[in-house]
Order: structure tokens, then C-alpha cells, then sequence
């Protein structure tokens, strides 16, 4: 019976990957169609072949190839081109009105395509599990993300429908211009959304009668197919925004020259690909971390508090597991923007923006911060936690000078007498804490403190017994004192080479810290094999400051997704696509910092009061999980990592 079972399971992953393997080619083949558009081919019936010679070809920008040249140039608009609804400042700015909308929307979107990927993972923990009632525990948490999320995936719509219709009524030439390069990939966008949606009723209503045997393996590639729509969707809307920031597909004049995938596959795609990704993880994860924290809190009894503990543990343990990598993925971006063209990332690093950066620094430092102080404050769970508490200072003093070392600007802003006074815009001393090398040293140190952190919250309620524990002990111990010894003096020794030399030495800094974090925690993990729990996890007798930070870690990321988003639009100055396209609006002028900041703050206030929404209505529907969290076993007691038994 069982190999007829696990027959089943392997022909219906079969199945589901032959239905999306078709689905994908079936979507993806627009991409590579003729490159000369249908309606402008002079191949029609009956064509000459002296017809056929008149074909322009022009010079792809990026890629240096020719091509058939397949639409009009970018228009040259003048600043009565740009309708305005004669609102007061600053909402006569048509880019104020766009920028709220398609932040909000990206905000529901990111959360709604990163708890599909939770919900995925925990269901296929749950039905891993050898144990049925743990297995029915994690199924009930996916169960209730999914169901949080379909609020959301409304607000989504709806958003985005409105900066549809933003975008033909303030910027109708621009719409123009980008829906006529990306037209096929658009209908592609709308199908996969419908797509999406219906898969994700399915989904959801169809949980629980697809909760045994056969029918949840179905269920369960179902969320597979769920992700890998939402991950498309995501990256056909990645590519719009990465051709206006490196154009490509068309000509200097802005003509498109037929090859789609070349308009799609820019310079910067990829990482923008990667980095939307991740942090969609980290996003999700701390939206709904600050869901589980706001229920604790309004909890009024202890099996709610141990429920909603519980949830928030795993979210956090997710956002933070996608937190680590962030920093990488940003590096890699930053560093292909320099690639692409040199002065964009001048702009971004050294010019007009450079100080939005020590903002970044202050939001990251906050997230890391956070993180940490909550698995502390977790260890408060578990007897027998006592013994590592005398670390916890040491560690948050490491942080502490990495963050520091983080957040130094390089140059400052002063009046001629300050800088007369300090000899220069770069102190000295502090200056020296400002460059690149100081700063990959530093978050790498601050990524490692985390993953030490981390070992020891996993080993909080155990007693090792292995018979190598000393040995283990010792690797450990060698492992991160090496990582960190070396990363110390690549950063030193970075400033006694050259800068495009130095850029190299951040891949031996990343192994070192991805190093200690998979062989660190790998090792972790063995030496736990056997021990003796010196108590249960005793779920939802945790200090309330711990919710905050859950708050805390939502919120700042919240307002770095906020940050990076103008970051990212605003290293373009004046261009509505970089070098083909001009924006002539009379509103083409970079905003000061605290303007900017200000409609980042209100942006992200909206989003949470909106988040506070979907919170309630998700409090009317939430007694079913936490009565089904209750049944057998105490909540919580076998977990994603650590801190089991």
C-alpha cells in the first residue's frame, strides 16, 4: 500500500511539472516571436524584394546588435504634454499622486506574493512530519497565512487597477510609449494574473477536501503552481522597471527593434529579480509576524498567547532566514547598476542620494537589531537558557561597533567654516569608517553576530550528549573567529588597493559569513542530535517587548522597501526611461531628502493603518485555528529550528 501511495505522489509531481512545464512554454513563446511586429512587415503577400530592402535597421543600445527597427521613437514632450488635476502642492504633481498609488500597490503585492511561498514550505513540512498531529499543526498555520492573505490580494487589484488608470490620465504619452514596446508581455501579465487567482481559490477552498492522502499531494502542488505564477507575474512587472532604468531592445532614438526578450532581459532584470525576492520574503515575514504580535497581544487567554507566540516565532524565523542573504543580493544590484552605466551609481552612492543611504544603514541596523533582541527575549521561553544569557552582551557589543562602522557617511554636510575647521568634507578619523571597505566588513560582522545568535537560541533548552561535543564546540568557536578574522582584514586591507580591485574582496567576505551560517548551523544541528531537553517550550510566556520587536522588524522594513523604491526611481534625475526618454514635466527635479522622507513615512503609515484593517477581519475567522492549534499536544512543541522538545 505504501509503494502504491508513493507511486501516486511521484506520478502527480510528474503531473504537475508536465502542466507547468507546458504552461510556461505557452506563455513564454511571445517572447521569442518574429522579430518584426506583424502590422509593420513589408512581407505581406505580394511583397517585392525591393519592398522588403526598404526595412530600417538600427543599433540595439545594450546589446550592440541590429535590428529591424519595429515602432516610433520616444516622443519629445514638452511640459504642457503632462495633464495635472490643478490640485494644491504637492498633489499638482502628477508623480506625488503615482508614487503613492504604486507604492501601496507594490506594498500588498510584495505581501501577497511572499505568504504564498510560506504557506508552501510550512504545508510541506506538515505533511513531512511523522507525526500527525505536529503535521496537522503546520498545516493549520499555512491554512491560516492563505487566508490572511486574501484581503490583501483584493487591496492588490484594486491598487493596481487604479495606477492602471493613473498612469493613462497624468502620464498618457508614457503609457503610450511603454505599453507599445511591452504590449505582448502585458496580455501575457493579465492572463497570469487571472491565472493566479483562480488557482489561489482553489487552493484555499479546496484545503480541506484535499486534506488526506492522494488529494493533498495535489494540494500541495497547487502551491507550487501558485508561486510559480505569482514569481512570473513578479518579473514580467520587474521588467518594466528595469528597462527604464537600463534600456535595452530599442535604439538611441528609442525605437523598438522587434526582439521582446531583449526589451525584457536587461542589465539590471536579474538582480532586481533576485532582490525583489528576498525581499518579498523578508517583507511577508514581518507583516505577518506583526499580524501573530498584535493577537498576542489583544489575546485574552494563554492558549491564544501560546498560539499567536508560536506564529510569530515561525514568520520571524522566516523573515530573518531571508534577511540574511538581502544584503548580498542588494551588493550584487548595486554593483551591476555601476556596470551599466558608471554615473548612475555615482549618483546612487557619492551624489545627490548618497545620504538616503545612511538612512538604509539606520533601517538595516534596526532590522538586525530587532531580530536579535527577540531571539533573546525567546530564550525566556526555555529553561535552562540561563547559561548563555552572559553572551548576549558581548554579542549586542559586536553589533553594536558593526553598526556604528555601518551607518558613517563618508562625507559631510557642514557650513565653510566647519569644513575649514576639519580640513575637508572626510573627518580624519571617522572618515575613514564611511568607505565601501569599512561598510562590507561591517554588515558581514553584523549578518555573522545574527547567525551566533541564532546557535544559541537553538541550544537554549538542550543538554548536548554527544560524545564530540567538545570537538564540535571547538569548530564552532575556530569557524566564526576565522570568518570574522578575515573579514576584518580584507576590509582593512581594502584600503590599500585600488577601488575597482577592492570590489573583489567582497566575495571572499560573503563565503566566510555563508560559511558559518550553513556549515555553522549545520553543525549546530548535529551536536543537538540526541540531547536532553531540560524542559518544553513553554509557548506564549514571553515578555510583551518581544511583540514589539516583531512590530519593529515590519514596520522598518516597511519603510526600507519605501526607501529603496525612490532610491531606485530617483537615480534616473530626469529621465522617464535613462538617456532615450526625457521627462519634460515641470515637476522633473529631484525633492529634497526630508520631502522625500516625509511621503515615505506617509506611505508607510497608510499601509499600516490599511494592515490594521485586514488584521481585524482576520480576527473574526481566527477562533477555528487557534481551537484547532489547541487539540492534542501542547502548541509549538516541535518547531521550524531550535528550540524543540
Amino acid at each position: 500500500m505504501k509503494a502504491i501511495n508513493q507511486r501516486k505522489k511521484i506520478w502527480s509531481l510528474i503531473s504537475l511539472g508536465t502542466l507547468v512545464g507546458f504552461l510556461l512554454v505557452s506563455l513564454i513563446m511571445p517572447l521569442f516571436a518574429a522579430p518584426v511586429l506583424a502590422d509593420e512587415a513589408p512581407a505581406a503577400a505580394g511583397a517585392t524584394a525591393g519592398e522588403a530592402a526598404k526595412v530600417e535597421m538600427s543599433k540595439d543600445i545594450y546589446y550592440k546588435i541590429p535590428g529591424p527597427v519595429s515602432g516610433p521613437p520616444a516622443p519629445k514632450l514638452t511640459a504642457s504634454d503632462y495633464p495635472s488635476y490643478k490640485l494644491p502642492y504637492p498633489l499638482s504633481e502628477n508623480r506625488i499622486i503615482i508614487w503613492f498609488i504604486a507604492q501601496q500597490h507594490l506594498f500588498f503585492g510584495s505581501f501577497v506574493l511572499a505568504v504564498p511561498i510560506f504557506c508552501m514550505v510550512i504545508e510541506i513540512i506538515g505533511m513531512l512530519m511523522k507525526d500527525p498531529v505536529e503535521g496537522k499543526r503546520y498545516d493549520d498555520l499555512a491554512h491560516h497565512f492563505i487566508k490572511i492573505s486574501l484581503t490583501a490580494y483584493s487591496v492588490t487589484a484594486i491598487l493596481g487597477g487604479l495606477l492602471l488608470f493613473s498612469f493613462i490620465t497624468l502620464y498618457p504619452d508614457f503609457f503610450r510609449y511603454i505599453a507599445g514596446i511591452f504590449k505582448p508581455a502585458m496580455h501575457i501579465y493579465a492572463l497570469l494574473f487571472l491565472a493566479e487567482i483562480g488557482t489561489l481559490y482553489i487552493y484555499y477552498y479546496g484545503w480541506d477536501r484535499m486534506s488526506e492522502g492522494f488529494l493533498k499531494w495535489v494540494h500541495a502542488s497547487l502551491g507550487v503552481l501558485l508561486n510559480v505564477f505569482g514569481t512570473t507575474l513578479m518579473m514580467l512587472a520587474n521588467s518594466w522597471l528595469a528597462f527604464m532604468m537600463s534600456p535595452a531592445g530599442v535604439d538611441e532614438q528609442g525605437r523598438y527593434l522587434g526582439n521582446l526578450w531583449h526589451v525584457v532581459h536587461t542589465a539590471l532584470w536579474n538582480p532586481i529579480n533576485v532582490h525583489r525576492i528576498i525581499g518579498n520574503m523578508v517583507f511577508g515575514g514581518g507583516v505577518v509576524a506583526a499580524y501573530a504580535a498584535y493577537h498576542f497581544l489583544a489575546a485574552k487567554t494563554q492558549e491564544e498567547k501560546a498560539y499567536y507566540d508560536w506564529m510569530g516565532y515561525v514568520s520571524m524565523f522566516m523573515a530573518v532566514g531571508a534577511l540574511i542573504p538581502l544584503p548580498f543580493a542588494g551588493y550584487w544590484l548595486m554593483r551591476e547598476v555601476y556596470g551599466f552605466r558608471q554615473q548612475m551609481g555615482i549618483t546612487l552612492m557619492g551624489g545627490i542620494l548618497a545620504w538616503l543611504f545612511i538612512i538604509q544603514a539606520v533601517l538595516i541596523g534596526a532590522l538586525f537589531f530587532a531580530s536579535v533582541y527577540y531571539l533573546f527575549t525567546g530564550m525566556e521561553r526555555m529553561k535552562g537558557s540561563e547559561r548563555y544569557q552572559k553572551y548576549i552582551k558581548y554579542l549586542l557589543f559586536l553589533m553594536t561597533v558593526a553598526f556604528l562602522v555601518w551607518l558613517t557617511p563618508h562625507t559631510m554636510v557642514m557650513r565653510p567654516a566647519e569644513l575649514k575647521a576639519m580640513g575637508g568634507q572626510q573627518h580624519p578619523v571617522v572618515g575613514n569608517f564611511g568607505v565601501m571597505s569599512a561598510k562590507n566588513g561591517a554588515v558581514n560582522t553584523m549578518i555573522m553576530t545574527t547567525i551566533m545568535a541564532f546557535i544559541l537560541y537553538q541550544r537554549s533548552n538542550k543538554i548536548i550528549t554527544v560524545k564530540w561535543a567538545t570537538l564540535g564546540n571547538a569548530l564552532l568557536v575556530a569557524m566564526f573567529a576565522i570568518a570574522l578574522l578575515n573579514n576584518w582584514w580584507l576590509a582593512i586591507y581594502g584600503y590599500y588597493i585600488p577601488a575597482n580591485v577592492r570590489i573583489g574582496l567582497s566575495v571572499p567576505q560573503v563565503l566566510g559569513t555563508l560559511t558559518c551560517l550553513f556549515a555553522g548551523c549545520g553543525i549546530n544541528i548535529a551536536m543537538m542530535k540526541g540531547s536532553k531537553p531540560t524542559g518544553p517550550v513553554e509557548w506564549g510566556k514571553i515578555s510583551v517587548r518581544s511583540q514589539y520587536a516583531l512590530f519593529a522588524l515590519g514596520v522598518s522594513f516597511t519603510w526600507l522597501m519605501a526607501l529603496m523604491g525612490y532610491i531606485r526611481s530617483s537615480v534616473r534625475l530626469f529621465w522617464h526611461v535613462m538617456e532615450v526618454f526625457r521627462d519634460s514635466s515641470p515637476w522633473a527635479f529631484t525633492h529634497t531628502i526630508g520631502f522625500a522622507a516625509n511621503v515615505m513615512s506617509f506611505n508607510v503609515l497608510v499601509f499600516w493603518v490599511f494592515c490594521l484593517f485586514v488584521f481585524w477581519l482576520g480576527e473574526l475567522t481566527t477562533a477555528h485555528a487557534v481551537k484547532e492549534a489547541k487539540r492534542g499536544k501542547v502548541i509549538g512543541e516541535t518547531v521550524i529550528a531550535g528550540g524543540s522538545e
